[in-house]
Order: structure tokens, then C-alpha cells, then sequence
């Protein structure tokens, strides 16, 4: 990423716009692709909330003063979560990335899901860990000791909140390398979440801050935006 400028993203990488969708019970439950932008072999998006283009960057951070001091700690993951043990299933949370996508509710939420021992509870808690975008909740299973995720192909996506009304963060899948604005890299993850509303206290990571402030303008218009098919 630039200083106090945006996400600069090169190879190729794929972007598409991804929804939340709800179950009947009206909790997060799926994820929806709506439409993939056109992209070049780079392109950079907005950091800052405020682009009249987005997700993509149009230099309004020069006129607005963004101030996009990273503060998250380059600790690896490991080392930020908390553990819980279960009969079959091990959970490391890292509550600090959140970004209140809200798949860990259904249920009676994850937490209470690994503590169980039927394959139910033990199926569900391992969805709701796969659907987490920031990659906050993690599950082992204890027998093997490997990590019950699908590795998920590199892309970026734009996560739209249509439920609770607001835009999301920027979800970083499959191992993409995020390097600080001093060409630092942070550890590399299957799943991570960069705020693109400017108002997070983690940055670059998104800490759920959107939904605070109800980022609604980062909505993505579709029917006007040049770079989407």
C-alpha cells in the first residue's frame, strides 16, 4: 500500500463484488458474487471512503488528508488469538480482526457450536469458520491438527453489507501478500480484511468500523461504474 494513499494491487489479480445473504433465520449465512471488475495487471483501490469511482482509487485522499497510519501489530496470528478447545474441534479467535460480517451467529454462535459433540454442531462451527472473510476465526481439528478451510483461490473482493446497509471492507483471499507502506510484508493468510472506509484502528485491517459509522457511500454503483461487467 502507498502512504496515506491507496491499496496498490499488481498481478492481475481478480476483483469481484461479493453480498452477504441472509438465512430465513436472518442471520449471515451465504455469500453471493454479483458482478467482477475489469482489471489491468495493476490497479489501485480506495483507501480513504471517499472516491467518487469505487472501489477504485481517483486521488481524493490527496484533497481530503488521509491519514492511513498503520497500527496493527505485526505479531502473526498465532500470537493475537484466543484458543478454545472443544471434543473434536480447536478454535483460535483473534477478535481484534473482526470485521462484523456476523457468520459465527447461527446456531447459538461458534464458541458454543466447538464445545459440542455431535457432528451437527461440529459441521456448522466449521462453516461458520470458513465463512469468516477476515480470517479472525480459525478451526483445527483435533485428531489431525490441520485446518478445516478450503484454500480459496487469490482474489480481492469488494463485500457489500446489504443487510445491515452499509459497505464492507476488502476481502483478501487466498494467500495474497500484503505489504506495508514501507515494503514490509504482514503474515500471509487465506483469509484477511482491509478497511476501505478510512476509520479503522487497525489499519490496514478492517476492524468492523463500518458498521459503526454506516460507510454507505462506498456502496458500489453498478450501473454507472465503467469498470464493471
Amino acid at each position: 500500500m502507498s502512504k496515506d494513499g491507496p491499496y496498490v494491487v499488481s498481478g492481475g489479480i481478480p476483483l469481484v463484488l461479493q453480498k452477504i445473504v441472509l438465512n430465513e433465520e436472518g442471520y449471515s449465512w451465504d455469500w453471493s458474487e454479483e458482478r467482477r471488475f475489469e482489471v489491468g495487471p495493476s490497479y489501485k483501490l480506495c483507501r480513504c471512503g471517499r472516491s467518487e469511482n469505487k472501489p477504485f482509487c481517483d486521488d481524493t485522499h490527496l484533497k481530503i488528508g488521509l491519514d492511513g497510519t498503520e497500527t496493527a501489530t505485526r505479531q502473526p496470528l498465532s500470537a493475537q488469538a484466543k484458543t478454545y478447545e472443544g471434543p473434536t474441534l480447536e478454535l483460535t479467535d483473534a477478535k481484534v480482526l473482526c470485521a462484523s460480517a456476523r457468520f459465527c451467529h447461527p446456531g447459538g454462535k461458534i464458541w458454543s457450536l466447538v464445545g459440542q459433540a455431535d457432528s451437527a454442531s461440529r459441521e456448522l462451527a466449521i462453516r461458520e469458520a470458513a465463512h469468516c472473510p477476515s480470517g479472525r476465526l480459525v478451526l483445527r481439528d483435533r485428531e489431525g491438527g490441520g485446518v478445516l478451510e478450503d484454500v480459496l483461490e487469490p482474489s480481492i473482493c469488494v463485500v457489500e453489507d446489504t443487510p445491515l446497509g452499509c459497505s464492507g471492507p476488502l476481502w483478501v483471499r487466498g494467500g495474497i501478500g500484503i505489504e506495508s507502506e514501507d515494503g514490509k510484508p504482514y503474515e500471509k493468510r487465506n483469509r484477511a480484511t482491509l478497511c476501505r472506509c478510512g476509520a479503522s484502528k487497525n489499519k490496514p485491517f478492517c476492524d468492523g468500523s463500518h458498521a459503526v459509522v454506516k460507510f454507505r457511500d462506498g456502496l458500489v454503483d453498478l450501473t454507472r461504474s465503467p469498470n464493471v461487467r
